[in-house]
Protein backbone atom coordinates (compact mmCIF):
# COMPACT_ATOMS: atom_id res chain seq x y z
CA UNK A 1 0.00 0.00 0.00
CA UNK A 2 1.16 3.60 -0.51
CA UNK A 3 -0.73 5.14 1.70
CA UNK A 4 0.22 6.10 5.56
CA UNK A 5 -2.25 5.95 8.47
CA UNK A 6 -2.38 9.08 11.09
CA UNK A 7 0.83 10.33 9.49
CA UNK A 8 0.26 14.09 10.34
CA UNK A 9 0.23 15.20 14.18
CA UNK A 10 -2.70 15.58 15.95
CA UNK A 11 -2.91 18.53 18.71
CA UNK A 12 -5.97 17.77 21.15
CA UNK A 13 -7.53 20.94 22.37
CA UNK A 14 -8.48 21.79 26.02
CA UNK A 15 -10.97 19.24 27.98
CA UNK A 16 -9.80 16.48 25.20
CA UNK A 17 -8.21 13.19 25.90
CA UNK A 18 -6.78 11.39 22.83
CA UNK A 19 -5.90 7.61 22.82
CA UNK A 20 -5.32 5.39 19.55
CA UNK A 21 -6.78 1.98 18.41
CA UNK A 22 -6.37 0.32 15.39
CA UNK A 23 -4.61 3.39 13.46
CA UNK A 24 -7.52 5.93 14.74
CA UNK A 25 -7.61 8.45 17.48
CA UNK A 26 -10.43 8.15 19.62
CA UNK A 27 -11.03 11.18 21.67
CA UNK A 28 -13.04 11.88 24.75
CA UNK A 29 -14.18 15.26 26.46
CA UNK A 30 -12.99 15.67 29.67
CA UNK A 31 -16.12 16.41 32.07
CA UNK A 32 -15.03 18.93 34.59
CA UNK A 33 -18.49 18.72 36.93
CA UNK A 34 -21.51 15.95 37.13
CA UNK A 35 -23.56 17.84 34.69
CA UNK A 36 -21.75 19.33 31.49
CA UNK A 37 -23.09 21.20 28.18
CA UNK A 38 -21.26 20.44 24.61
CA UNK A 39 -20.95 23.16 22.47
CA UNK A 40 -22.41 23.29 18.98
CA UNK A 41 -18.26 24.00 18.70
CA UNK A 42 -16.48 22.04 20.58
CA UNK A 43 -12.98 21.69 18.79
CA UNK A 44 -11.41 18.42 19.61
CA UNK A 45 -8.04 19.59 17.63
CA UNK A 46 -5.71 20.22 14.93
CA UNK A 47 -3.82 19.16 12.63
CA UNK A 48 -0.91 20.89 11.12
CA UNK A 49 -1.13 21.07 7.58
CA UNK A 50 0.89 23.91 5.22
CA UNK A 51 -0.86 25.04 1.67
CA UNK A 52 -0.90 27.32 -1.13
CA UNK A 53 -4.80 27.62 -1.36
CA UNK A 54 -5.18 26.29 -4.56
CA UNK A 55 -4.94 22.76 -3.69
CA UNK A 56 -8.01 20.99 -5.06
CA UNK A 57 -10.38 19.58 -2.37
CA UNK A 58 -13.50 17.55 -1.98
CA UNK A 59 -15.75 17.29 1.40
CA UNK A 60 -18.90 16.01 2.71
CA UNK A 61 -21.50 17.35 3.50
CA UNK A 62 -24.46 16.29 6.96
CA UNK A 63 -27.36 16.15 4.69
CA UNK A 64 -27.52 14.11 1.38
CA UNK A 65 -27.42 17.26 -0.75
CA UNK A 66 -24.39 19.25 0.48
CA UNK A 67 -20.86 17.95 -0.97
CA UNK A 68 -17.94 20.53 -1.34
CA UNK A 69 -15.46 20.57 -4.31
CA UNK A 70 -13.31 23.32 -5.80
CA UNK A 71 -10.07 24.55 -4.06
CA UNK A 72 -9.07 25.32 -0.48
CA UNK A 73 -9.14 29.21 -1.28
CA UNK A 74 -12.38 28.45 -3.40
CA UNK A 75 -14.59 26.11 -2.12
CA UNK A 76 -17.56 25.43 -4.48
CA UNK A 77 -21.23 23.93 -3.58
CA UNK A 78 -21.57 21.04 -5.47
CA UNK A 79 -25.61 20.87 -5.42
CA UNK A 80 -27.92 23.30 -4.89
CA UNK A 81 -28.44 22.80 -1.01
CA UNK A 82 -25.25 23.55 0.50
CA UNK A 83 -25.52 22.77 4.60
CA UNK A 84 -25.16 26.63 5.13
CA UNK A 85 -27.21 28.06 2.35
CA UNK A 86 -30.47 30.22 3.54
CA UNK A 87 -32.86 27.08 3.56
CA UNK A 88 -31.18 24.68 5.36
CA UNK A 89 -29.05 26.68 7.90
CA UNK A 90 -27.17 23.77 10.14
CA UNK A 91 -24.69 26.14 10.17
CA UNK A 92 -24.34 30.46 9.71
CA UNK A 93 -23.19 31.26 6.06
CA UNK A 94 -20.87 33.75 7.77
CA UNK A 95 -19.03 30.75 9.52
CA UNK A 96 -15.96 29.41 7.99
CA UNK A 97 -16.50 26.76 5.56
CA UNK A 98 -17.48 23.14 7.52
CA UNK A 99 -16.57 19.77 5.63
CA UNK A 100 -18.65 16.98 7.41
CA UNK A 101 -17.53 13.42 7.84
CA UNK A 102 -14.33 13.41 5.69
CA UNK A 103 -12.31 16.32 4.01
CA UNK A 104 -9.91 15.00 0.72
CA UNK A 105 -6.87 17.62 -0.86
CA UNK A 106 -4.97 16.64 -3.52
CA UNK A 107 -1.53 18.68 -3.27
CA UNK A 108 1.32 17.62 -5.13
CA UNK A 109 -0.12 14.21 -6.75
CA UNK A 110 -0.70 13.31 -2.99
CA UNK A 111 -4.44 13.03 -1.77
CA UNK A 112 -4.57 13.23 2.09
CA UNK A 113 -7.75 12.55 3.54
CA UNK A 114 -9.12 13.67 7.12
CA UNK A 115 -12.08 11.67 8.38
CA UNK A 116 -14.25 10.64 11.13
CA UNK A 117 -14.31 6.83 11.34
CA UNK A 118 -17.65 6.42 13.83
CA UNK A 119 -20.85 9.14 14.14
CA UNK A 120 -22.69 7.23 17.20
CA UNK A 121 -23.39 10.47 18.80
CA UNK A 122 -22.16 13.54 17.47
CA UNK A 123 -21.46 15.10 13.88
CA UNK A 124 -17.97 15.52 13.24
CA UNK A 125 -16.63 18.02 10.68
CA UNK A 126 -13.58 20.06 9.53
CA UNK A 127 -12.47 23.54 9.29
CA UNK A 128 -8.99 24.74 7.33
CA UNK A 129 -7.59 28.14 7.91
CA UNK A 130 -4.42 28.92 9.47
CA UNK A 131 -2.47 26.45 7.88
CA UNK A 132 -4.19 23.56 9.77
CA UNK A 133 -7.38 21.75 9.45
CA UNK A 134 -9.33 22.04 12.55
CA UNK A 135 -12.22 18.80 13.63
CA UNK A 136 -15.16 19.50 15.45
CA UNK A 137 -17.97 17.72 16.88
CA UNK A 138 -21.13 19.22 17.34
CA UNK A 139 -21.77 18.92 21.15
CA UNK A 140 -25.74 20.38 20.20
CA UNK A 141 -25.99 21.86 23.83
CA UNK A 142 -26.55 18.45 25.34
CA UNK A 143 -26.17 18.17 28.98
CA UNK A 144 -24.37 15.00 29.77
CA UNK A 145 -23.51 13.45 32.91
CA UNK A 146 -20.19 12.54 34.00
CA UNK A 147 -19.39 8.82 33.90
CA UNK A 148 -17.20 6.98 36.20
CA UNK A 149 -14.00 7.72 34.61
CA UNK A 150 -14.97 11.84 33.72
CA UNK A 151 -14.86 10.74 30.70
CA UNK A 152 -17.27 11.67 27.61
CA UNK A 153 -16.15 9.31 24.11
CA UNK A 154 -16.62 11.97 21.00
CA UNK A 155 -16.19 10.16 17.35
CA UNK A 156 -13.00 8.78 16.01
CA UNK A 157 -10.90 9.87 13.61
CA UNK A 158 -8.28 9.10 10.81
CA UNK A 159 -5.90 10.86 8.61
CA UNK A 160 -4.71 8.33 5.50
CA UNK A 161 -2.02 10.17 2.76
CA UNK A 162 -0.84 8.49 -0.25
CA UNK A 163 -0.71 8.69 -4.13
CA UNK A 164 -4.10 6.35 -4.98
CA UNK A 165 -7.43 7.85 -4.36
CA UNK A 166 -8.62 4.54 -4.71
CA UNK A 167 -6.65 2.89 -1.81
CA UNK A 168 -6.92 5.77 0.11
CA UNK A 169 -10.80 5.20 -0.20
CA UNK A 170 -10.41 1.65 0.64
CA UNK A 171 -8.62 2.33 3.68
CA UNK A 172 -11.14 5.14 4.99
CA UNK A 173 -13.36 2.17 4.39
CA UNK A 174 -12.11 -0.46 6.05
CA UNK A 175 -12.03 2.16 9.15
CA UNK A 176 -15.45 2.98 9.72
CA UNK A 177 -16.47 -0.79 9.09
CA UNK A 178 -14.73 -1.01 12.60
CA UNK A 179 -16.98 0.99 14.07
CA UNK A 180 -20.10 0.55 11.87
CA UNK A 181 -20.21 -2.69 10.50
CA UNK A 182 -22.12 -2.79 6.95
CA UNK A 183 -25.78 -3.76 7.59
CA UNK A 184 -26.23 -5.30 4.05
CA UNK A 185 -23.65 -8.32 2.87
CA UNK A 186 -25.86 -8.94 -0.18
CA UNK A 187 -23.88 -8.09 -3.35
CA UNK A 188 -26.64 -7.41 -6.12
CA UNK A 189 -28.12 -4.39 -6.32
CA UNK A 190 -32.04 -3.69 -7.22
CA UNK A 191 -33.05 -3.46 -10.80
CA UNK A 192 -36.31 -2.02 -11.23
CA UNK A 193 -39.29 0.71 -11.63
CA UNK A 194 -39.56 3.52 -9.23
CA UNK A 195 -43.30 5.63 -10.07
CA UNK A 196 -42.25 9.10 -8.13
CA UNK A 197 -40.45 10.32 -12.06
CA UNK A 198 -43.18 9.10 -13.78
CA UNK A 199 -46.51 10.14 -12.15
CA UNK A 200 -44.78 12.23 -8.68
CA UNK A 201 -47.54 12.51 -5.69
CA UNK A 202 -50.30 11.94 -8.56
CA UNK A 203 -49.31 7.91 -8.41
CA UNK A 204 -52.58 5.95 -8.81
CA UNK A 205 -52.86 2.22 -8.57
CA UNK A 206 -54.28 2.16 -12.22
CA UNK A 207 -50.60 3.25 -12.51
CA UNK A 208 -48.78 0.90 -11.14
CA UNK A 209 -50.83 -1.72 -12.48
CA UNK A 210 -50.06 -0.54 -16.16
CA UNK A 211 -46.20 -0.50 -15.46
CA UNK A 212 -46.09 -3.64 -14.21
CA UNK A 213 -48.07 -5.61 -16.75
CA UNK A 214 -45.49 -4.33 -19.21
CA UNK A 215 -42.20 -5.97 -16.97
CA UNK A 216 -42.45 -9.03 -19.15
CA UNK A 217 -40.98 -10.37 -22.54
CA UNK A 218 -37.51 -7.80 -23.03
CA UNK A 219 -38.43 -5.82 -20.06
CA UNK A 220 -38.67 -9.28 -17.85
CA UNK A 221 -34.94 -7.78 -15.97
CA UNK A 222 -37.26 -5.21 -14.16
CA UNK A 223 -37.76 -7.17 -11.12
CA UNK A 224 -38.45 -4.37 -8.26
CA UNK A 225 -41.69 -2.03 -8.26
CA UNK A 226 -41.10 0.86 -6.21
CA UNK A 227 -44.33 2.54 -5.16
CA UNK A 228 -42.78 6.20 -4.08
CA UNK A 229 -44.53 9.52 -2.22
CA UNK A 230 -48.61 10.19 -3.14
CA UNK A 231 -50.16 6.64 -1.57
CA UNK A 232 -50.89 7.52 1.60
CA UNK A 233 -53.61 9.89 2.78
CA UNK A 234 -51.65 12.11 5.02
CA UNK A 235 -47.72 12.53 6.06
CA UNK A 236 -47.06 10.70 8.93
CA UNK A 237 -49.98 7.82 8.66
CA UNK A 238 -48.49 5.46 6.34
CA UNK A 239 -50.99 3.03 6.85
CA UNK A 240 -53.67 4.94 5.29
CA UNK A 241 -54.08 4.96 1.88
CA UNK A 242 -55.10 8.20 -0.44
CA UNK A 243 -58.51 8.16 -2.41
CA UNK A 244 -56.42 7.10 -5.51
CA UNK A 245 -55.94 3.62 -3.68
CA UNK A 246 -59.39 2.36 -3.03
CA UNK A 247 -58.82 -0.98 -2.90
CA UNK A 248 -55.80 -0.58 -0.46
CA UNK A 249 -52.09 -0.73 -1.02
CA UNK A 250 -52.08 -4.27 0.55
CA UNK A 251 -53.87 -5.02 -2.86
CA UNK A 252 -51.61 -3.15 -5.40
CA UNK A 253 -48.71 -4.76 -3.54
CA UNK A 254 -50.04 -8.37 -3.67
CA UNK A 255 -50.72 -7.71 -7.81
CA UNK A 256 -46.84 -6.49 -8.05
CA UNK A 257 -45.75 -9.90 -5.98
CA UNK A 258 -48.69 -12.02 -8.11
CA UNK A 259 -46.75 -11.01 -11.25
CA UNK A 260 -43.83 -12.19 -10.11
CA UNK A 261 -42.01 -8.70 -8.84
CA UNK A 262 -40.53 -7.17 -5.82
CA UNK A 263 -42.30 -4.78 -4.11
CA UNK A 264 -40.88 -1.36 -2.42
CA UNK A 265 -42.83 1.78 -0.94
CA UNK A 266 -41.46 5.08 0.40
CA UNK A 267 -42.30 6.49 3.65
CA UNK A 268 -40.90 9.82 5.12
CA UNK A 269 -40.61 7.97 8.72
CA UNK A 270 -39.77 10.78 11.36
CA UNK A 271 -42.25 13.52 10.01
CA UNK A 272 -45.71 14.18 9.61
CA UNK A 273 -47.99 17.18 8.57
CA UNK A 274 -50.40 18.57 10.74
CA UNK A 275 -53.96 16.84 8.92
CA UNK A 276 -52.15 13.32 9.75
CA UNK A 277 -54.24 11.46 12.76
CA UNK A 278 -51.00 10.54 14.54
CA UNK A 279 -49.98 14.20 15.01
CA UNK A 280 -53.30 15.20 16.38
CA UNK A 281 -53.68 12.10 18.64
CA UNK A 282 -49.84 12.12 19.83
CA UNK A 283 -48.75 15.42 19.79
CA UNK A 284 -46.16 14.29 23.09
CA UNK A 285 -44.21 12.27 20.58
CA UNK A 286 -42.77 15.22 18.46
CA UNK A 287 -39.89 17.71 19.18
CA UNK A 288 -40.22 20.91 20.88
CA UNK A 289 -38.13 24.16 20.59
CA UNK A 290 -35.34 24.42 23.63
CA UNK A 291 -36.33 27.87 24.42
CA UNK A 292 -39.99 27.40 24.84
CA UNK A 293 -41.42 24.01 24.61
CA UNK A 294 -43.20 24.81 22.29
CA UNK A 295 -43.74 22.45 18.98
CA UNK A 296 -40.58 22.34 16.51
CA UNK A 297 -42.08 23.32 13.14
CA UNK A 298 -39.62 22.18 10.60
CA UNK A 299 -39.31 25.45 8.79
CA UNK A 300 -38.43 27.30 11.75
CA UNK A 301 -34.44 25.98 12.31
CA UNK A 302 -33.98 24.35 8.49
CA UNK A 303 -35.64 23.79 4.78
CA UNK A 304 -39.46 22.99 5.84
CA UNK A 305 -40.21 20.22 3.59
CA UNK A 306 -41.52 20.33 -0.36
CA UNK A 307 -45.00 19.49 0.34
CA UNK A 308 -47.87 19.04 2.47
CA UNK A 309 -45.79 21.12 5.37
CA UNK A 310 -45.70 22.84 7.88
CA UNK A 311 -43.52 19.18 9.04
CA UNK A 312 -43.35 18.32 12.28
CA UNK A 313 -40.59 16.19 13.63
CA UNK A 314 -41.20 12.44 15.78
CA UNK A 315 -38.96 12.31 18.86
CA UNK A 316 -37.30 9.38 18.47
CA UNK A 317 -36.06 9.26 21.37
CA UNK A 318 -39.28 8.00 22.85
CA UNK A 319 -40.04 4.71 23.35
CA UNK A 320 -43.45 5.12 22.43
CA UNK A 321 -42.65 6.88 19.01
CA UNK A 322 -39.69 3.38 18.16
CA UNK A 323 -42.64 1.34 18.97
CA UNK A 324 -44.64 2.73 16.49
CA UNK A 325 -42.00 2.83 14.04
CA UNK A 326 -41.23 -0.52 14.50
CA UNK A 327 -45.26 -0.93 14.15
CA UNK A 328 -45.88 0.78 10.93
CA UNK A 329 -42.68 -1.08 9.06
CA UNK A 330 -43.18 -4.56 10.46
CA UNK A 331 -47.28 -4.25 9.28
CA UNK A 332 -45.66 -3.44 5.67
CA UNK A 333 -43.38 -6.05 5.88
CA UNK A 334 -45.17 -8.93 6.83
CA UNK A 335 -48.44 -8.25 6.65
CA UNK A 336 -48.07 -6.50 3.37
CA UNK A 337 -45.25 -8.14 1.86
CA UNK A 338 -43.04 -5.08 1.13
CA UNK A 339 -39.45 -6.39 0.66
CA UNK A 340 -37.86 -2.58 0.42
CA UNK A 341 -38.55 0.09 2.01
CA UNK A 342 -37.21 3.88 0.66
CA UNK A 343 -37.30 5.84 3.52
CA UNK A 344 -37.30 10.01 2.79
CA UNK A 345 -36.65 13.28 4.44
CA UNK A 346 -34.30 10.86 6.89
CA UNK A 347 -32.00 14.06 7.50
CA UNK A 348 -35.00 16.01 9.54
CA UNK A 349 -34.67 13.04 11.99
CA UNK A 350 -31.98 14.63 13.21
CA UNK A 351 -33.04 18.45 14.03
CA UNK A 352 -31.57 19.52 17.19
CA UNK A 353 -34.60 20.07 19.86
CA UNK A 354 -35.62 19.47 23.42
CA UNK A 355 -36.38 15.31 23.10
CA UNK A 356 -37.69 13.27 25.95
CA UNK A 357 -34.38 12.11 26.24
CA UNK A 358 -32.36 15.30 27.47
CA UNK A 359 -29.30 13.74 26.79
CA UNK A 360 -30.30 12.61 23.41
CA UNK A 361 -28.63 14.49 20.42
CA UNK A 362 -30.42 14.65 17.29
CA UNK A 363 -27.73 12.01 16.12
CA UNK A 364 -28.51 9.74 18.62
CA UNK A 365 -32.27 9.81 18.21
CA UNK A 366 -32.33 9.24 14.85
CA UNK A 367 -29.56 6.34 15.25
CA UNK A 368 -32.82 5.16 17.40
CA UNK A 369 -35.68 5.52 14.52
CA UNK A 370 -33.27 3.96 12.54
CA UNK A 371 -32.89 0.96 14.77
CA UNK A 372 -36.24 0.51 15.46
CA UNK A 373 -37.21 0.39 11.92
CA UNK A 374 -34.98 -1.77 11.26
CA UNK A 375 -36.17 -3.96 13.93
CA UNK A 376 -39.78 -3.90 11.62
CA UNK A 377 -38.23 -4.62 8.24
CA UNK A 378 -36.15 -7.81 8.89
CA UNK A 379 -34.44 -8.91 5.91
CA UNK A 380 -36.01 -6.37 3.69
CA UNK A 381 -34.01 -3.53 2.13
CA UNK A 382 -33.46 -0.46 4.11
CA UNK A 383 -32.68 2.67 1.25
CA UNK A 384 -31.86 6.19 2.86
CA UNK A 385 -33.14 9.50 0.84
CA UNK A 386 -32.38 13.10 1.69
CA UNK A 387 -30.62 11.62 4.50
CA UNK A 388 -28.00 12.69 7.46
CA UNK A 389 -24.51 10.77 5.51
CA UNK A 390 -22.69 9.48 8.24
CA UNK A 391 -25.09 9.06 11.14
CA UNK A 392 -27.29 6.45 8.28
CA UNK A 393 -23.74 4.84 8.75
CA UNK A 394 -24.84 0.79 9.01
CA UNK A 395 -28.00 1.68 9.09
CA UNK A 396 -29.00 1.57 5.52
CA UNK A 397 -28.54 -1.24 2.92
CA UNK A 398 -28.45 1.28 0.08
CA UNK A 399 -27.73 5.36 0.24
CA UNK A 400 -29.02 7.99 -2.37
CA UNK A 401 -25.86 10.14 -2.98
CA UNK A 402 -27.41 12.95 -5.63
CA UNK A 403 -29.90 15.50 -5.79
CA UNK A 404 -34.29 14.66 -7.23
CA UNK A 405 -33.11 13.63 -11.22
CA UNK A 406 -34.82 15.91 -13.64
CA UNK A 407 -34.68 15.82 -17.42
CA UNK A 408 -32.51 19.04 -18.20
CA UNK A 409 -29.18 18.94 -18.68
CA UNK A 410 -27.55 21.17 -16.21
CA UNK A 411 -29.37 18.25 -12.90
CA UNK A 412 -28.06 15.99 -15.10
CA UNK A 413 -24.38 17.10 -14.70
CA UNK A 414 -25.04 18.26 -11.36
CA UNK A 415 -25.74 14.51 -9.98
CA UNK A 416 -23.31 13.27 -12.46
CA UNK A 417 -20.71 14.73 -9.90
CA UNK A 418 -22.34 13.99 -6.77
CA UNK A 419 -22.61 10.82 -7.45
CA UNK A 420 -19.07 10.35 -8.56
CA UNK A 421 -17.82 11.77 -5.35
CA UNK A 422 -19.34 9.29 -3.32
CA UNK A 423 -19.03 6.42 -5.86
CA UNK A 424 -15.98 5.37 -3.77
CA UNK A 425 -18.69 3.98 -0.75
CA UNK A 426 -20.64 1.86 -3.68
CA UNK A 427 -20.09 -1.90 -1.64
CA UNK A 428 -17.78 -0.48 0.68
CA UNK A 429 -20.26 1.20 3.27
CA UNK A 430 -23.97 0.80 1.60
CA UNK A 431 -24.92 0.22 -2.37
CA UNK A 432 -24.97 3.38 -3.60
CA UNK A 433 -28.37 4.48 -5.33
CA UNK A 434 -27.13 7.12 -8.30
CA UNK A 435 -31.29 7.55 -8.37
CA UNK A 436 -33.24 6.49 -11.56
CA UNK A 437 -32.78 6.39 -15.36
CA UNK A 438 -34.90 9.08 -17.37
CA UNK A 439 -34.39 8.59 -20.55
CA UNK A 440 -37.90 10.19 -22.32
CA UNK A 441 -39.21 13.43 -22.71
CA UNK A 442 -42.80 14.34 -20.44
CA UNK A 443 -44.89 16.89 -21.16
CA UNK A 444 -43.60 19.52 -19.15
CA UNK A 445 -39.78 18.41 -18.17
CA UNK A 446 -37.91 17.85 -21.48
CA UNK A 447 -34.49 17.99 -22.51
CA UNK A 448 -32.46 17.66 -25.72
CA UNK A 449 -31.26 13.88 -26.79
CA UNK A 450 -27.17 14.77 -26.39
CA UNK A 451 -28.20 15.05 -22.31
CA UNK A 452 -29.90 11.94 -22.15
CA UNK A 453 -26.48 10.21 -23.63
CA UNK A 454 -24.46 12.16 -21.47
CA UNK A 455 -27.32 10.45 -18.23
CA UNK A 456 -26.81 7.61 -19.70
CA UNK A 457 -23.19 7.42 -19.55
CA UNK A 458 -23.42 8.30 -15.67
CA UNK A 459 -25.24 5.27 -14.86
CA UNK A 460 -23.12 2.95 -16.74
CA UNK A 461 -20.20 4.50 -14.55
CA UNK A 462 -22.06 4.61 -11.16
CA UNK A 463 -23.45 1.20 -10.37
CA UNK A 464 -25.62 0.60 -8.01
CA UNK A 465 -29.48 0.23 -7.61
CA UNK A 466 -31.19 0.88 -11.49
CA UNK A 467 -34.29 1.71 -11.35
CA UNK A 468 -36.38 3.32 -14.41
CA UNK A 469 -38.32 6.38 -13.71
CA UNK A 470 -39.87 6.40 -16.77
CA UNK A 471 -43.59 5.35 -17.87
CA UNK A 472 -42.55 2.31 -18.85
CA UNK A 473 -45.79 1.89 -20.98
CA UNK A 474 -43.95 5.02 -23.15
CA UNK A 475 -40.95 3.84 -23.47
CA UNK A 476 -39.17 4.70 -26.77
CA UNK A 477 -36.42 2.39 -28.74
CA UNK A 478 -33.38 4.05 -27.33
CA UNK A 479 -34.96 4.11 -23.85
CA UNK A 480 -35.53 0.71 -23.42
CA UNK A 481 -32.40 -0.45 -25.28
CA UNK A 482 -30.33 1.66 -23.52
CA UNK A 483 -31.65 0.37 -19.84
CA UNK A 484 -31.53 -3.21 -20.81
CA UNK A 485 -27.80 -2.35 -21.70
CA UNK A 486 -27.81 -0.78 -18.59
CA UNK A 487 -29.08 -4.09 -16.88
CA UNK A 488 -26.82 -6.43 -18.47
CA UNK A 489 -23.57 -3.97 -17.23
CA UNK A 490 -25.10 -4.72 -14.10
CA UNK A 491 -24.94 -8.46 -14.77
CA UNK A 492 -21.23 -8.45 -15.82
CA UNK A 493 -20.08 -6.56 -12.90
CA UNK A 494 -21.18 -4.95 -9.58
CA UNK A 495 -18.40 -2.38 -9.12
CA UNK A 496 -18.51 1.28 -10.03
CA UNK A 497 -15.97 2.57 -12.43
CA UNK A 498 -13.09 4.06 -10.68
CA UNK A 499 -11.92 7.52 -11.17
CA UNK A 500 -8.11 8.52 -10.32
CA UNK A 501 -8.15 12.20 -8.93
CA UNK A 502 -10.78 14.96 -7.91
CA UNK A 503 -11.26 16.38 -10.92
CA UNK A 504 -13.90 13.92 -12.38
CA UNK A 505 -12.77 13.78 -15.84
CA UNK A 506 -11.76 10.19 -16.83
CA UNK A 507 -12.96 6.88 -15.31
CA UNK A 508 -11.84 2.93 -15.82
CA UNK A 509 -13.97 -0.10 -14.92
CA UNK A 510 -13.21 -3.69 -15.59
CA UNK A 511 -16.11 -5.82 -17.25
CA UNK A 512 -15.95 -9.10 -17.01
CA UNK A 513 -17.44 -10.80 -20.25
CA UNK A 514 -19.34 -14.46 -20.48
CA UNK A 515 -17.07 -15.58 -22.90
CA UNK A 516 -14.34 -15.44 -20.21
CA UNK A 517 -12.89 -12.22 -22.15
CA UNK A 518 -12.47 -8.83 -20.45
CA UNK A 519 -13.51 -5.11 -21.56
CA UNK A 520 -11.76 -2.25 -19.97
CA UNK A 521 -14.09 0.27 -20.03
CA UNK A 522 -12.61 4.08 -20.40
CA UNK A 523 -15.04 6.99 -19.58
CA UNK A 524 -14.47 10.85 -20.64
CA UNK A 525 -16.98 13.71 -19.18
CA UNK A 526 -17.13 16.87 -19.60
CA UNK A 527 -19.45 18.84 -17.15
CA UNK A 528 -22.36 21.68 -17.88
CA UNK A 529 -18.91 24.72 -16.67
CA UNK A 530 -16.17 22.47 -18.24
CA UNK A 531 -14.25 24.14 -21.01
CA UNK A 532 -12.72 22.08 -24.09
CA UNK A 533 -9.76 19.93 -23.32
CA UNK A 534 -7.91 16.95 -25.07
CA UNK A 535 -7.69 13.80 -23.02
CA UNK A 536 -5.63 10.35 -23.78
CA UNK A 537 -6.29 6.91 -22.63
CA UNK A 538 -3.76 4.41 -22.29
CA UNK A 539 -3.44 0.57 -22.65
CA UNK A 540 -0.85 -1.39 -21.28
CA UNK A 541 -0.33 -3.22 -24.75
CA UNK A 542 -1.33 -1.80 -28.34
CA UNK A 543 -4.99 -2.91 -28.64
CA UNK A 544 -8.23 -1.72 -30.86
CA UNK A 545 -10.43 0.56 -29.11
CA UNK A 546 -14.52 0.72 -29.44
CA UNK A 547 -17.18 3.02 -28.80
CA UNK A 548 -19.17 1.06 -25.99
CA UNK A 549 -22.52 1.97 -28.06
CA UNK A 550 -22.49 1.23 -31.09
CA UNK A 551 -19.49 -0.93 -31.03
CA UNK A 552 -17.38 0.92 -33.37
CA UNK A 553 -14.25 0.26 -33.93
CA UNK A 554 -12.28 4.16 -33.35
CA UNK A 555 -8.40 3.56 -33.53
CA UNK A 556 -6.71 -0.08 -34.42
CA UNK A 557 -3.91 -1.58 -32.66
CA UNK A 558 -2.74 1.21 -30.33
CA UNK A 559 -1.72 1.64 -26.83
CA UNK A 560 -3.40 4.99 -26.77
CA UNK A 561 -6.35 6.81 -27.68
CA UNK A 562 -6.90 10.57 -28.21
CA UNK A 563 -10.18 12.68 -27.98
CA UNK A 564 -11.00 16.13 -27.75
CA UNK A 565 -13.98 17.50 -25.65
CA UNK A 566 -16.01 20.27 -26.36
CA UNK A 567 -17.04 22.64 -24.27
CA UNK A 568 -19.77 21.76 -21.91
CA UNK A 569 -22.05 19.18 -21.30
CA UNK A 570 -20.45 16.35 -23.24
CA UNK A 571 -19.07 12.49 -22.77
CA UNK A 572 -17.60 9.33 -24.04
CA UNK A 573 -17.18 5.44 -23.37
CA UNK A 574 -14.43 3.33 -25.21
CA UNK A 575 -13.45 -0.13 -24.63
CA UNK A 576 -10.43 -2.64 -25.47
CA UNK A 577 -10.68 -5.94 -25.06
CA UNK A 578 -8.71 -8.38 -23.17
CA UNK A 579 -8.69 -12.50 -24.24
Amino acid sequence: MSCILNSIVFQPAAHIVISLQNEQLLPCYQLDNHLQIVSPQTQIGRFTFPYQGTETIIGDGFQMLAQTAGTIEQPVAIGRCPDNNSEYRIYPQDAPNRYYNYLVIEQNKTFTLFGFTSCHRFAGYFEIHDQAVYAFVDGESCQFQANESDLLALENIITIVGTSLEEIYQLFAQAINDNHPKRNQQLSSPIGWCSWYAYYAGVSAQDIDLNVSVMNDDNSAIEWVLLDDGYQAYMGDWLTPSERFTDGIKTVIANIKQQGKKPGIWLAPFIAEPSSAIFKQHPEWFVRHYDDGELLKAETVTYGGWRCTPWYILDTSHPQVQAHLTHVVKTMREEWGVELFKLDANYWGTLKGQRYQRDCTGVMAYRLGMEAIAKGAGTAWLLGCNAPMWPSLGLVDAMRVSDDVERNDHRFSQIAQETFYRSWQHLNLWHLDPDCVTLIDLVNQKTDHQSYLFHRDVLLAAGGLLLSGDPLAQWTHFAQQSFLQLVHRQQLSLQAAVFKDLRLTTAELVLPQSDGSVKQLYFAFNYIDDTEKELLFEAQDATDWFDFWSGECVAKNTPTYKIDMGSGLESHVFYTVKA
